[in-house]
Parts: structure tokens; sequence; C-alpha cells
């Protein structure tokens, strides 16, 4: 099992939860982070970092979120390893809590 990213994580990305990952499976994007699924270990210790709650287990995936899955793996493929934390985008604060965010998305 994987966890990943989900519609939260848009427009914020936050990466309190990279600083805790063991294995390094994030990747970023310019406006959202994704989790390589065939290197995240399930550890876990990423979900109660993540203050926009946006890291779910891969069975846990809210409805209508599920596109996320897919999304992850294919976006880990493309996009840069992220290894340490960084600032917040600087419009997280009057994104975060927006719901239905994959159109904002930038690839």
């Amino acid at each position: 099992m994987t966890f990943v990213v989900g519609d939260g994580c848009i427009n914020c990305k936050h990466t309190d939860c990279v600083e805790v990952c063991p294995v390094d499976c994030f990747y970023e994007g310019p406006n959202f982070l994704v989790i390589h699924p065939d290197e995240c270990i399930d550890c876990a210790l990423c979900e109660p970092e993540c203050p926009e709650e946006a890291i779910f287990a891969e069975d846990e995936l809210p409805a209508g979120q599920e596109v996320y899955l897919e999304l992850n793996a294919e976006l880990a493929e493309l996009w840069p390893n992220l290894t340490r934390k960084k600032d917040a985008l600087a419009i997280a604060d009057e994104w975060s809590g927006k719901e239905n965010k994959l159109a904002f998305l930038q690839r």
C-alpha cells in the first residue's frame, strides 16, 4: 500500500511531510507534491504532518479523490525529488481549506 497526496495540497504545498519521510519519496511540482507509490514504505509518518490534511492511505482516499492515486504515480515519474522542507507557497493561506482544486493543478 502507499500514501497519496490529495486535493488539499494544490496551491498550498506545505512540505512538513517531506521532512519526516525516511525514504525521500516526495516529488515536487509547481503547486503540488506527490508521493511515488513504488518508493513509499507505508510508514504513515507523513500523514499527521500535513497541515492541510491532504495525505491519505490509498484505501482511505475521500470519495471523489480517487484520481489522485494515478496522478501521484504519473507525476512522480516526471517531477524532481524533494528531500528537504521548504516554505509553503505564498498563496497557501488563501487556498487552505478550499476543495475541488484539481483544475488548478500545474504540471
